[in-house]
């Protein structure tokens, strides 16, 4: 497309919301980077997602992890390695199948993911705070909508 042809091309809403949610995306992965380091300065920030996505539940399985992700085993294992050597996951049998293994947070990753979120939580209501708070609120609701109807979607 020529320059003259972007030009007078019509931006739709559409149009501004595929935009902008490519730079959110963008800078939602440079901020995944930023706060793996705030956590481990060796951590991956796939190894981080992972590590959340435990935190979340408590305990769950890698193969369960790979599922929720859609990473192959593989990948999966490397970064569960990864967490482990780190000292920030650990495997514990699984009370329903004696043979399977269930991963949890070890007290020093709990304690180093929850001071990582909350300097993530503090450098986000630095930004926000010149914002009112009807309009965090509706960012708030607008993005538990778009979220909830992409996950009856993509089914995640």
């Amino acid at each position: 497309m020529t320059s003259a042809a972007q030009a007078s091309r019509t931006v739709t809403p559409y149009d501004e919301v595929e935009r902008e949610l490519a730079v959110l995306l963008r800078r939602a992965r440079t901020m995944n980077r930023d706060i793996a380091v705030d956590v481990h300065p060796d951590l991956q920030p796939a190894a981080y997602a992972l590590m959340s996505r435990v935190a979340e539940l408590g305990s769950v399985r890698a193969s369960d992890l790979s599922d929720y992700f859609g990473i192959d085993k593989g990948g999966v294992s490397r970064q569960v390695a990864l967490l482990e050597r780190l000292g920030l996951v650990a495997r514990e049998p699984d009370p329903d199948d004696g043979r399977a293994q269930r991963l949890v947070l070890t007290p020093d990753g709990g304690t180093r993911l929850t001071a990582a979120r909350e300097g993530r939580r503090r450098r986000l209501r630095a930004q926000l705070d010149r914002w009112a708070d009807g309009d965090v609120s509706a960012l708030g609701s607008l993005l538990s909508r778009f979220n909830r109807e992409m996950g009856s979607v993509t089914g995640t």
